[in-house]
């Protein structure tokens, strides 16, 4: 799964840019081209979640919601900083969270 789920991160994250993310859509802040197209985060999950299926054989599932979580929440917190140049109060606003939570959660990923 890590391996499915890391794909898609590659596809939201692998360029230089900002991220904004929406309900609907991962939209570009700061896109190198414009004409460069970022597919709705929630087909990234999808396609990298149906992969995972595709690739199982025969290995149990367990615990499928907190690997993706873990999976998804570092590169949404790096994009966030990044799109905040850092500043931990605007980027816990972005996030819908307390400062403290949110440095909680950074620190957890060896981002402070």
């Amino acid at each position: 799964m890590k391996s499915a789920v890391a794909n898609a991160n590659a596809i939201v994250l692998s360029n230089e840019t900002s991220l904004s993310i929406t309900e609907n859509n991962v939209m570009p802040l700061r896109p190198h081209a414009p004409s460069m197209h970022i597919p709705p985060l929630r087909d990234c999950v999808q396609h990298a979640v149906e992969m995972y299926f595709t690739h199982l054989e025969d290995e149990e599932v367990c615990d499928l919601y907190q690997m993706v979580m873990r999976e998804v929440e570092k590169p949404l917190l790096q994009a966030v900083m990044r799109a905040t140049d850092g500043n931990q109060s605007k980027s816990a606003l972005y996030l819908g969270l307390s400062r403290g939570t949110l440095r909680k959660k950074l620190d957890e990923y060896g981002l402070l």
